[in-house]
């Protein structure tokens, strides 16, 4: 018997354990549908401090739990916590560490400025979600990144994890959205991201670190790319084609399961056919 597809989902924001936005609505129901489909899904997103441990039921996942990893020199510890949405028959998992995520605001301070630390809590994220599924040991067929504090998992993937067998063979696709394109990170942020066999020329376009560019990052490493918004940044836009990427054009999405599960469902599968 074949076995299913499968699909990661790295989301910034799920409702309802977010505010409804564009990002957390597709991050709630999308996964949902392309499970109703036939695929096997598991979901992820960071545990940020307005994230209600006890209304939402989360638990720490002590088996998966208890390694740290290497961020700007520090080791962090990594707990992964799991919460289940009984309506979607589906588990969402939380990474979550003391220092990066649990605070009352989720990207900026109470003043509006941006976390200093932004890119830190974004690599240590990605790094943290890889290190999850490799634990699972559950191989994914397609890796689905949305919001931009997934935006480091692309060239993670593709440069630390690629040959890990749980990930040979995995297609990254990234929804755009124009998220935290004016934001600026570290001046420091490709010596904090360094790890094992990434090198600063796999990172060189974050010489100039800004929020654009992290998103150019994420492109450079992605297999296609999807609009998460009507209109794209026309910057990160000429990017995509710059790199001649599949692209699927912005599907309203609704809590429904309308017909962007089937589009995007469709997108997946014939990504996948250009691998085989």
């Amino acid at each position: 018997m074949e076995e299913p597809v499968r699909v990661l989902f790295v989301n910034s924001e799920i409702f309802p354990y977010m505010p409804e936005t564009d990002i957390s609505v597709l991050g709630r129901y999308l996964p949902q549908g392309i499970q109703e489909s036939g695929k096997e899904i598991r979901s992820f997103m960071p545990r940020y401090g307005t994230v209600n441990e006890r209304r939402n039921q989360l638990h720490e996942v002590i088996r998966l739990s208890g390694m740290n990893l290497v961020i700007n020199n520090a080791d962090r510890p990594l707990v992964i916590k799991v919460s289940s949405i009984s309506s979607a028959r589906m588990q969402v998992y939380f990474i979550d560490n003391e220092d990066y995520f649990h605070r009352k605001f989720i990207n900026k301070d109470a003043e509006g400025k941006d976390f200093k630390d932004n890119d830190e809590r974004a690599a240590f994220f990605a790094r943290g979600v890889l290190e999850t599924v490799k634990k699972l040991r559950w191989r994914p067929d397609i890796v689905h990144c949305q919001g931009w504090i997934s935006h480091f998992l692309p060239v993670y993937l593709k440069k630390v994890y690629h040959e890990d067998p749980v990930f040979t063979e995995a297609k990254v696709v990234l929804s755009l959205y124009n998220d935290q394109l004016d934001a600026r990170l570290s001046d420091q942020v490709i010596d904090k991201i360094l790890v094992d066999s990434l090198r600063r020329e796999d990172v060189a376009v974050l010489a100039d670190p800004s929020g654009i560019n992290l998103a150019k990052l994420a492109i450079q490493y992605a297999d296609a790319v999807i609009a998460g918004v009507p209109e794209i940044d026309p910057r990160l836009a000429e990017y995509v084609r710059e790199r001649n990427l599949p692209v699927l054009p912005y599907t309203p999405v609704t809590k429904d399961g309308g017909p962007y599960v089937r589009t995007y469902n469709q997108f997946y599968d014939d990504l996948l056919k250009e691998r085989s």
